[in-house]
């Protein structure tokens, strides 16, 4: 069994086809001879003839392993005694057994903690240079000190939940200013080549510079914060510096560390990492490939550790952020004072809850309380949750372990304002009437549920609980829209809401692009935003009808195409239009070469939209930036612009000191469906009293 499987595995390895489902067989047969070895030495006479031709059997799989291990240094690090066993490893080494009949332990057979969330470590890998550099400084050994030790339980605070009045700090707690921590003044401009920094990044270096080690930089997008990330790990010697970005900028952190940083080798992770440096002191990494890797980068030593677009670990559950997670978890514990920075201009993309995971992974917080220099800080205020001044005190001191928030209108007047203007658009008439006929179809099917479960009800509502003045049960309307909105995230065809806005965009494709055609031959370059493939398709079609040369920047492009499609839009004058990827070039990307932008779709965020406006809204911009929304009249398209728009307080009032009133976690979907279903019902209303 063993040797036919064995054969299975290196044929592929032959054939460069090492999927994970090929390295969690080679792990399991690796296992499998281990056990084996010891079994045959365990129950054959030493020097038997028995034993040596048993041990002979798998030294010949032992040879097959090794030859197939130098093909893929992913398969040469499960050779080793402290390898992570994955699920996909331990199952498939069960099934193997099962067919020569050997049953495994039953403590084998017990599956995880159902609590304790898994990750899927068959596909890692380990570059080969790395392995060179390991061998090549075998006696660098973990600064273990730097783990800092808690302090004694406080006297105080103890008992008291903490983490949810830190939170709602910031809703509550606005003053009218920025969520900025004091910065030093700067000593003297940096120059790097023709670049200068300009006066609001020296402060954040600067502040580096003198001992402090964790940032959450949110900037609005715009203001160079990558710049500012790499000359603060020059000022704090965080090298070896580890950057965890989104694929879309991984080449413009490489070409942005050899401007601001040449001193330092910089080299990115693409797949499996055949092309790593090992010896560099930057290492820039995508979220997509991070599962490979976390196993040798929480052994290499990092210093300092930068996370680009870092509302991407909002989700606490997912794969991506729990690899964050652990590896600034290894680097505390491994570095003393290592730096920390967690950048993002839109931190708060949903609800003020969005911090958690990058309070954590700052090291500010963990699972249930704040660490120990965030306690001590709330210590020294001498208050508690159910004292008045304490939500005003408590952002405080969360501020001043290293939020740095600072808005254009403040650090860059010689930036030019920005505007949003909607463009209001008729949709074909056969089109228009196809998607409003949707609309109401989806009305009238959550009108029918409503009343169904109002029918079903046990309870009497009365006017005061909930019932509104045209008798509308509000929060059987808002249950109603929730469980529209879970159906439709799950459904695979079908009209709903999401396949509308689909739909919406694709109608307008036409419309869009003609626009946009015709601001480029009046006003130069331009940048088109949409959320689907095919509605980017439909847009290049028709500049190519009209004979307009444009560059595309999609999220399926290599790296190397990507850049030479944007710099084919920065460098030729005779490339009007950039076609991009509302999420794939919505981050990261500098544009600043057009100051006219055409959101042929709209996102469900206005997060998303800003940062798209703001690939040319930035330093170095000459020009008023205006972002054009293209809007279908009379559909739901016009009633979600509103919401984004209405949705966009939240950052403002937890981070930039507005009064505004927002929305604490309700989403623009879901909105969406509650005004369709109330305008629904107070229709009929109307109707019926008439």
């Amino acid at each position: 069994m063993l040797a036919r499987a064995v054969r299975e595995v290196e044929a592929a390895a032959e054939r460069r086809r090492v999927t994970p489902a090929v390295r969690a067989k080679f792990h399991a047969i690796a296992l499998i001879v281990r056990d084996e070895h010891a079994r045959i030495r365990a129950a054959q006479p030493a020097g038997s003839a028995r034993e040596s031709k048993d041990q002979k059997r798998l030294d010949g799989i032992v040879a097959i392993l090794a030859r197939t291990a130098v093909r893929d240094a992913g398969l040469y690090g499960l050779l080793g005694e402290n390898a992570v066993v994955s699920d996909a490893t331990r199952s498939l080494r069960r099934e193997l057994l099962a067919q020569v009949g050997i049953e495994t332990a039953p403590e084998e057979l017990a599956p995880p903690e159902a609590d304790t969330p898994t990750i899927d470590t068959s596909r890692r890998v380990v570059p080969q240079s790395v392995l060179s550099r390991q061998l090549a400084n075998p006696f660098l050994a973990p600064d273990y000190s730097a783990a800092r030790q808690r302090s004694a339980a406080p006297r105080r605070l103890s008992g008291w939940e903490l983490l949810t009045p830190l939170l709602t700090s910031f809703e509550r707690a606005a003053d009218g200013a920025a969520a900025c921590m004091p910065l030093p003044a700067p000593d003297h401009p940096r120059v790097r080549g023709n670049r200068t920094l300009m006066p609001h990044q020296e402060q954040l270096v600067a502040a580096a510079a003198d001992g402090h080690r964790t940032f959450l930089l949110a900037d609005e997008p715009g203001l160079g914060k990558t710049a500012q990330a790499l000359l603060a790990a020059e000022a704090a010697n965080a090298y070896p510096l580890l950057v965890v970005v989104p694929s879309v900028v991984k080449t413009n952190w490489a070409r942005e560390a050899g401007m601001w940083t040449p001193h330092h080798p910089t080299t990115v992770v693409h797949g499996n990492g055949e092309r790593v440096d090992g010896f560099a002191d930057i290492v820039v990494v995508n979220y997509e490939v991070l599962d490979r890797h976390v196993g040798w980068f929480g052994q290499f030593g990092f210093r300092g550790m930068v996370v680009d677009e870092a509302h991407f670990i909002k989700n606490k559950s997912s794969q991506r952020s729990r690899h964050v997670l652990e590896l600034s978890e290894r680097i505390r514990a491994r570095t003393v004072r290592p730096l920390l920075m967690a950048l993002t201009g839109t931190p708060l993309i949903n609800d003020i809850d969005d911090f958690r995971a990058i309070w954590q992974f700052l090291g500010w917080i963990d699972e249930t309380e704040p660490r120990a220099e965030l306690m001590d800080a709330l210590e020294e205020t001498g208050l508690t949750p159910a004292d008045p001044g304490f939500h005003a005190a408590a952002r405080r001191c969360v501020i001043d372990l290293g939020i740095v928030r600072r808005r254009k209108v403040d650090v860059a007047a010689d930036i030019p304002a920005r505007r949003t203007a909607d463009m209001l658009v008729e949709l074909d008439d056969t089109v228009g009437r196809s998607i409003r006929a949707a609309e109401r179809d989806l009305a009238r099917r959550m009108v029918a549920r409503y009343d169904t479960a109002l029918a079903n009800r046990r309870e009497t509502v009365s006017a005061a609980g909930g019932v509104d003045g045209d008798g509308i049960d509000v929060d059987l309307v808002r249950k109603v829209a929730s469980w529209e909105q879970k159906d439709a995230k799950n459904a695979t065809g079908g009209e709903n809401v999401f396949a509308m806005m689909r739909r919406i965009g694709q109608a307008k494709a036409g419309l869009a692009a003609d626009y946009a055609a015709q601001v480029a031959r009046s006003a130069g370059k331009v940048v088109f935003f949409a959320k689907h493939v095919d509605v980017m398709d439909a847009a290049e079609e028709n500049f190519t009808r009209q004979g307009l040369r444009f560059s595309s920047i999609r999220g399926d492009q290599t790296p190397r195409v990507r850049q030479r499609n944007i710099d084919a839009f920065t460098s030729d004058p005779d490339v009007a239009v950039a076609v991009c990827s509302l999420t794939a070039a919505g981050v990261g990307l500098n544009l600043q070469v057009a100051s006219n932008i055409v959101l042929a779709e709209l996102s469900w965020t206005d997060a998303e939209q800003t940062q798209a406006i703001d690939r040319s809204h930035r330093i170095g911009q000459t020009e008023p930036v205006t972002a054009w929304r293209i809007i279908a009249a009379q559909t739901v398209d016009s009633r979600i612009a509103g919401l984004i728009d209405s949705k966009a307080g939240l950052a403002a009032r937890a981070l930039d000191g507005s009064d505004d009133e927002v929305w604490s976690s309700a989403d623009v979907q879901h909105e969406t469906l509650v005004a369709l279903l109330t305008d629904a019902l107070r229709d009929r209303h109307v109707t019926m009293e008439g």
